[in-house]
């Protein structure tokens, strides 16, 4: 299904970030200090229903900063894929139905802010390449950006990925790319699976855990600098580094590292993806890294500043007035 309703306030005179991957409906409840024991209740003070998902997360966020976003996605064939397809009216989405429950994701917070996730499976595991990919244009402009995001919870796409990924760049797309996190780890298969798609990617924006995993050593310097040499020489790495802010390193080699604002936050589910809604609509604007670094830790910092999110319905203002610091030594 199509829903042709781009936001208003848009930049018409930017390309779209296209952004393909999942959507799901997020229940996020907390804080939980302690497990409650089986068969017991525990009565939590704060909950919100809203649309997430990776995807789901990058576009609203990025409709919510004034950014034009193509979504290329799914929802399952119910009453909740009905409610979820809903909060995408106001961005140019392509939203494939799938003859399955629509994935809900509980989290539960932590005091701490860290989070635990429970996915069911529904959609996610139905939604299939060829709908999607019938639906995408060549790039309107030279440079515009394709997000690819949530590969690992997208067992169908995830089997095609190293043609998906040859297929946006012959039509002309640069490609970023969000893995997230493997359910069944970092194993060595699955990490030469994703380095064999390093060579397509121009943005590769990871976090902390993962580069370190994906790289193979404990030391985020050494990392970034071996993960770097598997990109393209034009490309760019972004590690997220959480309330300590985020790291880049461009295709000079070079590091920029960029502090958050403020890290006393409620609710973190979802920080890394408005980190990337920041970071790509900065690129996508024709800003340098420095200042993409910034606008991803603004962007992030404002939106998990929001409880509830409201996301749909959210307007926001994308400024870089964070100062960059020196590169520390292992970040």
């Amino acid at each position: 299904m199509n829903i042709p309703s781009p936001s208003a306030s848009a930049d018409r005179t930017l390309p779209a970030v296209t952004v393909i991957g999942d959507i799901n409906i997020d229940m996020v409840m907390g804080p939980l200090a302690q497990w409650p024991a089986v068969g017991t209740e525990a009565i939590l003070p704060r909950s919100e229903m809203r649309p997430g998902g990776s995807a789901g997360n990058v576009a609203l966020a990025l409709k919510a900063l004034g950014a034009r976003v193509d979504l290329f996605t799914s929802v399952g064939n119910d009453s909740m894929g009905l409610w979820l397809r809903e909060q995408f009216d106001d961005c140019t989405a392509t939203i494939d139905l799938c003859e399955a429950a629509t994935s809900i994701t509980v989290a539960v917070l932590d005091p701490s802010s860290e989070r635990t996730f429970l996915t069911t499976v529904g959609h996610l595991d139905q939604q299939e390449w060829a709908p999607l990919a019938r639906a995408i244009a060549p790039s309107a402009r030279p440079g515009a950006i394709a997000l690819l995001t949530g590969v690992f919870l997208l067992p169908r796409l995830r089997r095609r990925y190293m043609e998906i990924l040859h297929s946006l760049r012959g039509l002309g797309y640069v490609i970023a790319l969000d893995t997230g996190w493997p359910p069944e780890g970092w194993t060595p298969s699955v990490v030469a699976e994703v380095q064999s798609w390093l060579g397509l990617v121009d943005h590769l924006l990871l976090n902390e855990v993962e580069v370190t995993s994906l790289a193979g050593t404990n030391n985020l310097d050494d990392a970034m600098r071996l993960l770097a040499q598997r990109l393209p020489p034009s490309a760019t790495l972004v590690t997220k580094l959480g309330p300590r802010g985020a790291a880049g390193m461009g295709p000079e080699g070079s590091g920029h590292y960029v502090p958050a604002a403020r890290s006393d936050i409620f609710d973190t589910v979802g920080a890394g993806d408005a980190f990337n809604a920041g970071y790509l609509s900065a690129r996508n604007g024709g800003l340098g890294l420095m200042d993409a670094l910034k606008a991803g830790c603004e962007t992030a910092t404002e939106i998990i500043a929001r409880f509830p999110r409201n996301l749909a319905s959210a307007s926001l203002k994308q400024g870089v007035s964070i100062g960059e610091t020196a590169w520390p030594t292992g970040v």
